[in-house]
């Protein structure tokens, strides 16, 4: 089905971040969308006001009469939703158009140059940072991100002029290889979604084929260091970053008084004094292949690299403050989505940077019994860098449970004598008892949730 002979769209699975761009992808064309999903939420709610008929019953009773008709309908859905789900049997059985978000992410973004940006992790903020860079010059851009972009309050851009969309390019479910790429980027490949790939190097394999799907005059970006081995098509150009070397990197970093500062270097030149709105020391490689990106579309000046990235406002739950108390003895919270080993090593030890010498306990949801049974050990090893350590139960989103993975299996492995391990309903009264100095939550859960109900408490 071509996008313009869509009459109306469902979205089964409407509450996901990325399913919500596309709804309002649909509603800015003016076109009637509704859709399920289990729970109701923030994003859900604004959906709803927005113009979008949501649904939380399981049921086919709670799809509105136009959506039952296959004629001129099209359905997206989220390999997060089971397969027993109703509407979604019903559709699939009676000749409904039925489509992943991947595929008509990729149908939208076919006709322009898309800006992918892929990774283990990094490329919620690579891609958000990279769309922030396009906005805030003459050009614009389209963009579809995994995240809620602060002082947009969205996780979608619209224009109806630049050529230019930027993508966050989701390895789940191999979704990334419905794309075609202008410029492609990779800024990690640890591995993850073994549940999906079964081994290290079947998810090896599933990003060099995402390089494969770049056209031929488009460019590809790498991350040093990686296990990777690339696979462009003939034609294509292929460079390197890092926050140290590479074709692409920062020199000169500056760092003190909750600032930091560096030179970007490109290929025959560099464009210096260059201030993170956000100061995260992982955000210097973020940074890096945001410009790298947008320098490769000949739109980059110095006055919009510096002016882009120290106005950038962040995503929300990627290192988000939520309390910071005045003082050198003030309580400081913070909340942060990573929920791989590598990611809450990487999180702890940007804290651990910007709070030299203070008490930091972290506060860890595990995601997915998959992931912790995969990566037990991994995590035990990220966590004992804390000095405190608060485990919940494991967060199971779209999984039955595993017989025998619990939270206990990574628990047991910490290093820390001071660790404990709770249900999530019990973190606020156990956190509000507590003296602590800096406190990290961490993981793609729902244990953010809790944070404001605590910062009420406290």
């Amino acid at each position: 089905m071509e996008i313009k002979d869509i009459k109306r769209v469902y979205f089964v699975g409407i509450g996901g971040i990325g399913m919500a761009a596309l709804a309002r992808y649909f509603m800015s064309l003016g076109l009637p969308v509704a859709g399920y999903d289990r729970t109701p939420s923030h994003l859900t709610d604004e959906l709803a006001a927005e113009g979008a008929k949501i649904s939380f019953d399981d049921a086919m009773a709670a799809v509105s009469e136009p959506f039952r008709e296959a004629d001129g309908t099209l359905v997206v859905y989220t390999p997060a939703v089971p397969d027993t789900n109703v509407p979604l049997s019903f559709f699939r059985m009676n000749g409904f158009e039925v489509r992943k978000r991947a595929y008509v992410l990729g149908q939208v973004t076919r006709n322009s140059k898309g800006l992918c940006f892929s990774g283990t992790h990094g490329k919620t903020t690579t891609s958000s940072m990279a769309a922030h860079v396009l906005h805030c010059g003459p050009v614009g851009c389209n963009a579809f991100l995994g995240g809620i972009l602060k002082g947009y309050d969205s996780n979608l851009m619209l224009s109806a002029t630049s050529p230019y969309s930027v993508i966050e390019a989701d390895e789940f479910d191999r979704s990334f290889h419905q794309l075609t790429p202008y410029i492609a980027v990779v800024n990690a490949t640890d591995p993850d979604h073994l549940d999906i790939y079964g081994t290290e190097e079947a998810y090896l394999d599933s990003f060099a084929h995402f390089t494969e799907l770049i056209r031929p005059d488009g460019f590809l970006i790498v991350h040093t260091g990686l296990k990777l081995v690339p696979r462009p098509p003939e034609g294509v150009r292929t460079y390197t970053f890092s926050r140290t070397e590479g074709d692409f990197h920062a020199e000169n970093i500056r760092t003190g008084n909750g600032t930091i500062v560096f030179d970007f270097v490109y290929p025959g030149g560099k464009i210096t004094d260059i201030e993170l709105g956000v100061p995260v020391e992982i955000n210097i490689d973020n940074a890096v292949a945001a410009l790298a990106a947008v320098w490769l579309t000949g739109t980059l000046t110095p006055e919009l690299a510096r002016k882009a990235i120290s106005t950038y406002p962040g995503v929300e739950r990627r290192f988000e403050f939520h309390l910071k108390e005045k003082g050198p003895d003030g309580r400081v919270i913070i909340d942060d989505y990573a929920h791989h080993p590598d990611e809450l090593k990487s999180s702890i030890r940007s804290v651990r940077a910007l709070y030299p010498g203070r008490r930091l306990t972290v506060a860890f949801q595990p995601h997915l019994y998959t992931r912790t049974r995969d990566f037990a050990p991994e995590f035990a090893e990220a966590l004992s860098l804390a000095d405190e350590v608060i485990l919940t139960d494991i967060y199971p989103a779209r999984e039955a449970p595993i017989p025998g993975v619990t939270s206990k299996i990574i628990f047991d492995d910490i290093k820390n004598d001071d660790k404990i391990m709770i249900s999530k309903e019990d973190f606020v009264n156990t956190m509000k008892n507590r003296k602590f100095e800096v406190l990290l939550t961490l993981g793609a859960g729902n244990l953010s949730l809790e944070v404001p109900r605590l910062i009420k408490e406290l």
